[in-house]
């Protein structure tokens, strides 16, 4: 899929929130290097809603129920022929660590930053619209205002505690997301729709687009079945069913 666009849609709960965890720490990843005050606030904002997240459910614990799933289909694996044993194992080792990483974490989530008087006052004023401007809050204005090194410092403390389940997020999509090889596919009359076998529920749907298309799927579904319909973007207009045949690409990811 390396010349479309790709739009993703969740298949259970589980990946839903690992999906919603990847973005913030995306958002947080691109943010913290930067030097202007505005890229530090996304940062901080980014990482309230990590907290937020995690406060919550529990992730740590849904990670290592999709960790231990992953080995025991990998460890199945193994005894099929043909497979690299090589690469096998490789995987097999980094999920292993992946997973003590996480069991190594002493608390909840981001227990440091959870428990920072300075967090937890941008977080209570941040939930008004604008609240965490600069005479709402002249101590975030501050530390705002420190050389770029410091706020650095402050925030890559902050993040320390998450970087496992980060990385364990991370590692499972990106084994869901290379799991299944892509099919060219047409929706007939701008709509498509499968359904999947319970024996081999699929975790995530990935549709393939010609960026060029004024084009965007409307995903739905469950483990059992999932459709897809097609919108046209209209400029200002309320996006509008499309009506014609549309080539897209369709990854199920069953890992």
């Amino acid at each position: 899929m390396s010349n479309h666009q790709i739009f993703e849609h969740p298949l259970n709960e589980r990946i839903r929130t690992f999906l919603r965890m990847e973005h913030l720490f995306e958002k947080l990843d691109y943010f913290l290097p930067q030097q202007q005050d505005w890229g530090t606030r996304a940062a901080v904002e980014a990482l309230l809603d990590i907290l937020s997240i995690t406060a919550r459910s529990d992730i740590k614990a849904e990670l290592l129920k999709e960790i231990d799933r992953n080995l025991s289909t990998l460890v199945r694996l193994g005894n099929q022929p043909g497979v690299d044993r090589s690469t096998l194992q490789q995987v097999i080792s980094e999920l292993e660590y992946a997973a003590s990483g996480i069991h190594r974490m002493t608390g909840p989530i981001g227990a440091d930053a959870r428990e920072d008087d300075f967090l937890k006052g941008v977080a209570q004023r941040s939930s008004i619209p604008g609240g965490a401007c600069s005479f709402d809050l002249p101590y975030f204005h501050h530390f705002l205002i420190q050389p770029p090194e410091q706020r650095l410092e402050r925030l890559q403390g902050w993040l320390e505690g998450m970087l496992p389940v980060s990385q364990a997020i991370r590692l499972v999509l990106s084994l869901a997301r290379t799991s299944a090889d892509p099919r060219n596919l047409v929706a007939e009359g701008g709509f498509f729709q499968e359904a999947l076998d319970p024996q081999a529920p699929a975790q995530l749907v990935r549709v393939g687009l010609d960026p060029s298309l004024p084009l965007f799927p409307e995903i739905s579904g469950h483990k059992n079945r999932f459709s897809i319909r097609f919108l046209q973007v209209n400029g200002t207009a309320k996006p509008a069913p499309y009506r014609d045949d549309v080539d897209f690409a369709l990854t199920c990811c069953v890992f």
